[in-house]
């Protein structure tokens, strides 16, 4: 599969068959979201890869009752250790690496055959709490990954022209 053929297959998955995500399925996709690009290589993403039903379904909770959590054979927490950079363009960095890191997760999962859903809908405390993460540590999402029990059709995206401008803002495609 190609990098494209990955983007074009991913999909919110949450919905997943009661099967358990191989160790090096899992180790590929942990190595993917290793090899992104941070600014300044600050690599300020840790993540804790949460197996244990009872933790999962704990999580669930802490995701607004979300069932696709518990039920997904692997949540990982995604999390940075940051000093609150701030790059020239007025952005923090550790939101903008985090998002590369776990898109990278996210088509390396297509690839294992894999679905995830990404999910920012969450207390925050709450889940530091299940898992035992110090206050200063921030939890930017969850990730959840395992075998899809079934594909849904794909939402529509807009086309190209309606997206990009070319050389200002009032020029259009």
């Amino acid at each position: 599969m190609d990098v494209m053929d990955a983007i074009k297959t991913r999909e919110s998955i949450r919905s997943y068959k009661k099967k358990s995500v191989e160790d090096e399925k899992l180790r590929l996709i942990l190595e993917a979201a290793r090899l992104a690009p941070s600014a300044s290589n600050r690599q300020e993403w840790r993540y804790i890869v949460v197996r244990d039903k009872a933790r999962r379904n704990k999580l669930m909770k802490a995701a607004a009752d979300q069932t696709f959590v518990a039920e997904a054979p692997v949540v990982i927490a995604a999390c940075a250790e940051t000093d609150n950079h701030v790059m020239m363009c007025g952005q923090l960095c550790y939101p903008i690496d985090l998002a590369i890191s776990i898109d990278h997760m996210t088509l390396q999962a297509v690839e294992e055959g894999l679905g995830t859903c990404w999910i920012g809908a969450f207390d925050e405390d709450a889940v530091k709490a299940i898992l035992q993460i110090p206050l200063e540590i921030r939890v930017v999402a969850l990730l959840t990954i395992g075998y899809p029990r079934a594909l849904r059709e794909r939402k529509s995206r807009k086309k190209l022209h309606e997206i990009v401008r070319h050389e200002s803002w009032s020029t259009h495609a």
